[in-house]
């Protein structure tokens, strides 16, 4: 799924491979270009998936990235015991609905000083991928709730795996695509308009923001030939 510079989401391939296979990702990937998506996207939002980021690198490598807080949280809060774990997923929340990096910045290291000596697993694999969990923080803020997690993709594919599941399989290569083509080009219907779309054509354009502001060169320019 991707979305356009006037914020509206839209199916862009619908294809089989391995799961987690980088050479699935690549040959996606190269098809899209081919297909025309010759400037590199903005931002890519995934989860872990170690094929995937390596393909986009190699094709996109200007392409920044985002990784899931959904998936990152439900991984970090399996570690720690049951009892403990709704704490740990506040605490979580705590990071990536911060309204500024920098206040996120100090929740990230309070999580890892709270939980750093007993948990020490959990704290590292969320620590891996600091840089790359706080990436919305330089886009603006109507659209960090779309830049945080892959659930526009991942409740569109919620619908795939119940009917896969109703049918017992899809049958063949060849049905079972079709099947998926058909139920997400449905789903598709409903999908609604990012937030802060205006804002998009800047983002392409390379416009910088900063705490979701939008920065103005010129001005900044003028400040410190005066200084």
């Amino acid at each position: 799924m991707g979305a356009t510079a006037d914020g509206r989401k839209e199916l862009i391939t619908v294809v089989d491979g391995a799961r987690g296979s980088k050479q699935s990702w690549l040959e996606l990937l190269l098809d899209l270009k081919e297909r025309g998506l010759t400037t590199p996207p903005k931002l890519a939002v995934g989860d872990g998936a170690t094929g995937f980021w390596a393909a986009l690198r190699e094709v996109f490598p200007s392409t920044r990235e985002q990784r899931c807080w959904v998936h990152k949280t439900a991984n970090v809060v399996n570690k720690p015991p049951k009892g403990l774990q709704p704490k740990v997923k506040a605490d979580l929340h705590q990071i990536w609905l911060a309204e500024t990096p920098e206040q996120a910045g100090k929740a990230f290291g309070h999580f890892l000083e709270k939980y750093g000596t007993n948990y020490e697993a959990a704290c590292a694999y969320l620590a891996k991928d600091r840089d790359v969990l706080l990436t919305f923080y330089d886009f603006p803020a109507k659209l960090w709730t779309h830049l945080r997690t892959s659930n526009p993709i991942e409740s569109t594919f919620a619908t795939i795996r119940l009917r896969h599941h109703r049918t017992k399989g899809g049958g063949s290569r060849r049905p079972s695509l079709a099947m998926m083509s058909k139920l997400v080009r449905s789903a598709a219907r409903r999908w609604q308009r990012l937030n802060g779309s205006h804002q998009l054509s800047l983002v392409i354009q390379g416009r910088i923001f900063s705490d979701s502001v939008l920065q103005n060169a010129a001005s900044f320019s003028t400040t410190e030939h005066n200084s």
